[in-house]
């Protein structure tokens, strides 16, 4: 049977830094997670790779590799669930990628981003074909990275297919007017509970790109599933945001009455379920 509860760790990095400092602070926060306790620690979207496309274009992929092993020795050596992200190059462009690696170093689950954001991400990557579905500790779960948050569709149907936690690796940057108002609006990333019952954690970033033309809004967030904030990371800072997760707060109930009303709709879910857990535990290729 699955724990009750679940601490969860979310670090808020900067996102257009060259790999090496990136993987420096990545391995610094995993043992600082384990320190604190954390089962779980969630780093932003392509935190390893950066966000910068500039960069990231350049990047040989045995660097980028290298680097994601390193992280799955960190998490064996810390005994703790790390997800993790890239931009990798594949034949057809790049993917942005989230790897979900065991506390025994091994990379048991990964999602490619399916919406693509920015004029850069739109040139360069491709988008995945399938949802997110895996477990921590027993404890079903799901994935989305960054602006696949503004596509419910993504979370609820692996949600109708049992997560009670959605984890949401983002990078928000974009133009600065467009970050001031994502901030005055409240965030970049909706909290989900509300339409779902089910857990919500966000890593996000911050700071300036090189050129100084964008910047990231930071307020990296653990939301429990009626949507109050656990622990929120500020605007501007580097830093990491600790909670404990009740599980039997995530009933999922608001899912569980979308998939019963309206009737002529259950086959349709029933047959997405389905599909969802099919393709799960495919390659994000």
């Amino acid at each position: 049977m699955p724990e009750p509860t679940l601490q969860v760790s979310c670090v808020q990095l900067h996102w257009a830094r060259p790999l090496e400092e990136n993987l420096e602070k990545t391995l610094r926060y995993i043992r600082e997670a384990a320190a604190a306790g954390s089962r779980v620690v969630v780093f932003p979207e392509a935190h390893i790779t950066s966000y910068y496309f500039p960069y990231v274009i350049q990047l040989d992929p045995a660097r980028v590799q290298q680097a994601l092993d390193a992280t799955c020795a960190a998490a064996r050596e810390h005994n703790i669930w790390v997800i993790a992200g890239t931009i990798r190059r594949t034949h057809d462009r790049h993917l942005n990628l989230a790897h979900v690696i065991s506390p025994d170093g091994t990379i048991v689950h990964e999602y490619a981003k399916v919406n693509m954001a920015g004029r850069d991400e739109q040139r360069y990557c491709r988008g995945g074909d399938k949802l997110s579905l895996f477990e921590i500790d027993g404890i079903p779960c799901t994935l989305v990275i960054c602006r696949d948050g503004r596509h419910p569709e993504l979370y609820r149907l692996p949600a109708m297919a049992g997560a009670q936690i959605l984890f949401q690796p983002s990078c928000s940057s974009d133009e600065i007017e467009a970050v001031a108002w994502k901030r005055t609006s409240g965030r970049a990333q909706q909290p989900v509970g509300p339409n779902s019952k089910i857990f919500h954690c966000v890593a996000n970033t911050i700071g300036q790109s090189p050129d100084g033309k964008q910047t990231s809004s930071g307020m990296s967030f653990i939301r429990e599933p009626n949507g109050i904030p656990l622990a929120e990371a500020g605007f501007y800072q580097e830093e990491m945001i600790t909670s404990v997760l009740d599980l039997s707060r995530a009933d999922r109930s608001y899912i569980l009455d979308s998939m019963r009303n309206p009737p002529f709709l259950r086959d349709h879910w029933s047959r997405m379920i389905d599909d969802v857990k099919r393709r799960a535990s495919l390659p994000p290729e």
